[in-house]
């Protein structure tokens, strides 16, 4: 594993690579599609990008936890979480990729 985390930058670079647009419109079409996908789950609207995966708002109840160092009861609000669940496709390419099987 290499550890490396891809940027927004890194994403503009390789539409800019790929497509031939400029620098300045490939960054712009990274950050609209970023904006259109974060728009949507604050909507609370379900994000699916075929052979990739889902990403979707989950609402999460309160609850009462437990503090692990002194086991104190904590409440727990209520609250939205993103979610997301990759695709098959997905799963089988990062599996060839490791070396592994379906």
């Amino acid at each position: 594993m290499t550890g490396k985390t891809v940027t927004r930058a890194n994403l503009s670079e390789a539409v800019y690579n790929e497509i031939g647009l400029s620098r300045s419109e490939s960054t712009q079409i990274v950050e609209s599609v970023i904006t259109e996908i974060s728009d949507a789950l604050v909507r609370g609207e379900a994000v699916k990008l075929s052979s990739f995966g889902s990403f979707m708002v989950r609402h999460k109840n309160g609850r009462v936890g437990r503090n692990p160092k002194t086991g104190e009861e904590v409440p727990i609000d209520p609250r939205r979480v993103l979610t997301f669940r990759a695709s098959h496709v997905l799963k089988s390419k990062i599996n060839k990729m490791a070396g592994l099987s379906d």
